[in-house]
């Protein structure tokens, strides 16, 4: 990160945020007016794309501890957040929902569980955790306008692994609910605050990505063998 620290946040916010504006405005475009295994086919290039284009700027995944052991917790993680958001979601499911075929499904699994991880945690744990635990220690300083401060002075890359205040990680969440539907804001927050606690004991992106990924394919393969399409 040396090479990078000199960016600050203002200018950083663009490659971090890239991957995800491509994903959710691809599929915007095409909601409606192309099949859905045609529309996760062209979010798994265009983001693919997109990932490739910001990768300098993301962050390493290993942390100070092992990675090994990052990669277990965040597979035991992943299973045990994809019983939480199956449990918390489940009540605000009130149809079958849409029966994806097979191509559908596999490609929307690749999306799911290979790319969403990736830049959602880069954004919302990496970039948006650390820049809201800059702007609460900038409060915390009497700065004049912490936010400019943060914005215009601060870079995250200066943030130490697995820091974190109350605001940040509820920040963080926040900024990771509103990007789904209503019906799952409620496993967001509690799915959100998991991310968190990841991040701050292992210290690292891995074990929250590796978590992730786990919870988004194990997720699929439950609503495929059960046919709650709902929880999609």
């Amino acid at each position: 990160m040396r090479d990078l620290s000199s960016l600050k946040n203002r200018f950083l916010l663009l490659p971090f945020l890239a991957p995800y504006g491509v994903y959710v405005l691809i599929g915007t475009l095409l909601d409606g007016v192309s099949s859905s295994q045609l529309g996760y086919a062209v979010r798994i290039v265009g983001t693919g794309i997109a990932i490739i284009w910001v990768r300098r700027y993301y962050f390493p995944l290993q942390g100070p501890r092992s990675r090994c052991i990052s990669v277990l917790v965040g597979i035991v993680s992943g299973l045990g957040g994809c019983v939480l958001w199956v449990v918390l979601k489940m009540p605000f499911v009130h149809d079958v929902g849409k029966i994806w075929t097979n191509d559908g499904f596999i490609l929307r699994v690749v999306a799911s569980g290979l790319l969403v991880p990736i830049f959602e945690e880069q954004l919302i744990r990496g970039y948006m955790l650390r820049a809201a635990y800059q702007w609460d220690m900038a409060k915390k300083t009497k700065e004049h306008n912490p936010f400019v401060v943060v914005m215009e002075r601060d870079s995250v890359y200066d943030v130490p692994p697995g820091a974190w205040t109350i605001s940040a990680v509820a920040i963080s969440t926040i900024a990771f609910t509103i990007g789904h539907s209503p019906s799952e804001w409620i496993a967001c927050v509690a799915y959100g605050v998991l991310m968190a606690g990841l991040w701050i004991v292992r210290k690292d992106l891995l074990s929250c990505i590796v978590a992730h990924s786990v919870t988004n394919i194990v997720l699929a393969f439950y609503i495929k063998s059960t046919g709650q399409w709902g929880l999609w």
